[in-house]
């Protein structure tokens, strides 16, 4: 009995020995691969070892210690999740040749199973004003730029938990991607630097993103659509945001449909527009749903070059060049959303493709300092060589809420909560309605702020 007990006990001994090994096996410390880590050497070859390395093994973790690694490109592989501990930072160099192929600190082109996590730090090259200053003394662009993080064409995608600071470009972005997961991550980029984007999927299918902090120049979570290709089945929750542009954004880029959405539980402070459905390049935006989320306007200071075309939410049709097609906008859905703003919201179809059956239940809308906005003019959103009658048409309408060129609209519960002292605004109605066949207004109320004296 002892010397079977003995033999179970070595081969137990051998068994855990070999676990252990292949546990240790599937992770690739960097400093194995002379990464330095100092802020001073160029760590991209080394990192791009590690990286190799734990592809060719069959994937696993490469780990990046404390430290500040200056890197260029990376290029990331199926099965490898880069991993960043706590105090690690991968700073973006600013040199263009250390970026040959991308202009993006970490790439992962046709992979799968890939990730980036850690409570560590990715930091771009975007600091400073560039392009949103009201005195244009920002204007020039400089010859060189980049985002931080692409993966094109890959499935199985997952970044949690990372910060990723002072993007130049598009912070994270996901492009003809399938079964994407973004939890838990912060972005902070410069508030005044434009194409600074957070968080964008390009034609993508079945998006999760939860729990993200972003600040940003730019857009902070923007679906796009390109090659004619959909973005769909994309669920947005539990997010706090905060944009020089748009906060939640579809399009403009929009030559695919957009379907299947859900934006839930959000709050979106001291952004141009808050909620904007911009569409220029022919497709249909359908079955689109936006609940419980707390919109606030930015407080014009004469600061930005944006503060002409402030919305609160904001929808659009148009096209981008006089032979791009028109799309559509229908089957909207907002519910429970709270508005502090001094601007009033927009929504505008054409004559000839009306927003259908858009949606508006249990609309509170906080009226702060109200604007001036009889010079306004619509958010464009994004390049375009057209423009015309509707850039101005209803966005200098004295309306909180504006709603053009619909059908089926319904807008279900509305509060106007006027700003202390105010009884009235004889200014501005509550709702205006311009060709809006098929629509119900219910239960509008408008009342003075509880906190009036």
């Amino acid at each position: 009995m002892g010397a079977s007990q003995n033999r179970f006990t070595g081969v137990f001994l051998v068994i855990t020995w070999i676990l252990a090994g292949w546990a240790q096996a599937d992770v690739f410390n960097v400093k194995d691969y002379q990464a330095k880590g100092d802020g001073q050497t160029l760590d991209t070859s080394a990192i791009q070892r590690a990286i190799d390395a734990c592809a060719q093994a069959g994937g696993g973790t490469v780990l990046v210690p404390r430290g500040e690694y200056l890197c260029g490109t990376l290029h990331l592989a199926s099965h490898v999740t880069l991993h960043l501990d706590t105090g690690a930072v991968i700073r973006q160099s600013r040199r263009p040749e250390d970026h040959p192929r991308a202009r993006y600190l970490i790439i992962a082109q046709d992979a799968e199973q890939v990730a980036i996590t850690g409570e560590g730090t990715l930091r771009g090259i975007g600091d400073g004003d560039l392009g949103r200053r009201a005195d244009r003394s920002d204007a020039k662009m400089p010859e060189f730029r980049a985002g931080l993080v692409l993966f094109q064409n890959c499935r199985d995608v997952t970044v949690r938990q990372i910060s990723c600071v002072l993007s130049d470009t598009w912070t994270l972005t996901f492009r003809f991607c399938e079964n994407v997961t973004v939890e838990d991550v912060t972005i902070r980029n410069h508030y005044f630097h434009t194409n600074s984007d957070g968080i964008d999927p390009v034609s993508c299918k079945h998006v999760r993103i939860a729990r993200c902090r972003i600040s940003a120049g730019d857009d902070c979570i923007v679906c796009k659509t390109a090659d004619g290709k959909p973005c769909e089945d994309v669920k947005v929750r539990d997010c706090e945001l905060e944009s020089i542009a748009t906060a939640i954004k579809l399009g403009t880029e929009s030559s695919g449909d957009f379907r299947d959405m859900e934006f839930t539980d959000c709050i979106v402070r001291n952004s141009t527009v808050g909620i904007g459905i911009y569409v220029k390049d022919g497709a249909t935006v359908e079955h689109i749903r936006f609940a419980n989320i707390s919109l606030e306007n930015y407080k014009p200071t004469g600061a930005s070059n944006v503060e002409g075309a402030m919305f609160p939410i904001f929808m659009d049709i148009e096209k981008r060049h006089a032979d791009s097609p028109l799309g559509h906008i229908r089957d909207i859905t907002l519910e429970n959303i709270t508005v502090t703003s001094g601007f009033g919201a927009l929504v505008q179809g054409t004559p000839e493709n009306p927003i259908e059956r858009l949606t508006v239940k249990n609309l509170v809308f906080h009226v702060r300092d109200p604007e001036d906005w009889s010079n306004r003019r619509k958010h464009i959103g994004g390049r375009r060589t057209v423009s015309g009658q509707r850039d101005t048409e209803f966005a200098r309408l004295p309306g909180w809420f504006v709603a053009a060129h619909v059908r089926g609209f319904t807008l279900d519960g509305f509060t106007l909560v006027l700003p202390p002292g105010v009884k009235e605004d004889p200014g501005k109605e509550p709702v205006i309605l311009r060709d809006a066949l098929d629509s119900v207004i219910r239960d509008l109320v408008v009342k003075k702020s509880e906190n009036s004296p």
